[in-house]
């Protein structure tokens, strides 16, 4: 926000992020730019400077510029330019796991097949050793949950790829499952994924279902309305994975068809405002 509390312009989201004293002013400047998705010439080139602000994990001031890297990271996978693909293919083997679960997130919106090897070479040691708790955080070995969309998001549905992923769908965490099976109906359609993920909808814990909705809308699968539309959770959730299931939509038969899901999804929507 401006001093006197208004919201900022572009041009004073690119000056805030351009200095380098106030962190705190660069964080939500690049929060900023990621959010309107800004073209202006300079934003890319002033959110990749951003990105190299990260330090080390063992030094203490890192922590402000990581934070700021990590909103850099998330701002250039909103904003989809491709220049920003080799420093986050570099960012994805950083020390620290928050920047490698922006940058995995950005590479996913920007679509980066590059980045597919890396991603599956993060989680080839599977739920045991990449699923594994840390002992100093609750935190994963691994940011399991972004590797894992971000595969799905790409597209890349190779043999290997996929054998990565499968296992996951057993991993003690119901968000990681989610992920997983996420993934791999977004890789092959089969049915028995989104089944997974429909149960997850009737889960015990509200943030699991929250995880099993937006899954759902992001690969737009069409059957999944009835069941989006009866979860217990918040309508304004419920809508966003509902407008998924229009903009994404799979799962149903092309032509008039569509245009009958479409409607049907539509009526839901309406009926949640």
């Amino acid at each position: 926000m401006a001093g006197n509390g208004e919201p900022i312009s572009e041009a004073e989201a690119l000056e805030q992020l351009r200095q380098t004293d106030d962190q705190s002013g660069q964080y939500y400047a690049a929060w900023w730019l990621g959010r309107m998705r800004s073209r202006h010439p300079e934003a890319v080139p002033l959110l990749l400077a951003a990105l190299r602000q990260r330090q080390p994990r063992d030094v203490g001031a890192g922590v402000e510029h990581n934070a700021v890297a990590r909103n850099a990271a998330r701002a250039l996978g909103k904003i989809a330019d491709g220049r920003a693909v080799s420093e986050l293919l570099v960012v994805l083997d950083d020390a620290d796991d928050g920047l490698r679960e922006a940058a995995a997130r950005a590479l996913g919106e920007l679509r980066a097949v590059e980045a597919v090897p890396l991603l599956t070479r993060r989680l080839a040691s599977g739920p045991d050793v990449a699923g594994a708790n840390r002992s100093d955080s609750p935190r994963l070995q691994e940011p399991c949950e972004a590797l894992l969309e971000a595969l799905g998001a790409i597209g890349v549905a190779e043999p290997d790829v996929l054998a990565v992923i499968e296992p996951f769908t057993g991993h003690g965490r119901p968000l990681v499952r989610s992920a997983a099976c996420r993934a791999l109906l977004q890789l092959t359609g089969e049915t028995a994924w989104a089944d997974e993920l429909l149960q997850l909808l009737q889960h015990p814990q509200l943030q699991v279902r929250r995880a099993a909705l937006m899954d759902l809308g992001a690969v737009g699968w069409r059957p999944a309305l009835e069941p989006i539309r009866r979860t217990l959770a918040e309508n304004s959730l419920k809508l966003i994975a509902l407008r998924g299931l229009v903009e994404n939509g799979s799962g149903s038969a092309s032509g008039s068809e569509t245009g009958s899901d479409d409607e049907a999804v539509l009526m839901a929507m309406d009926a949640l405002l």
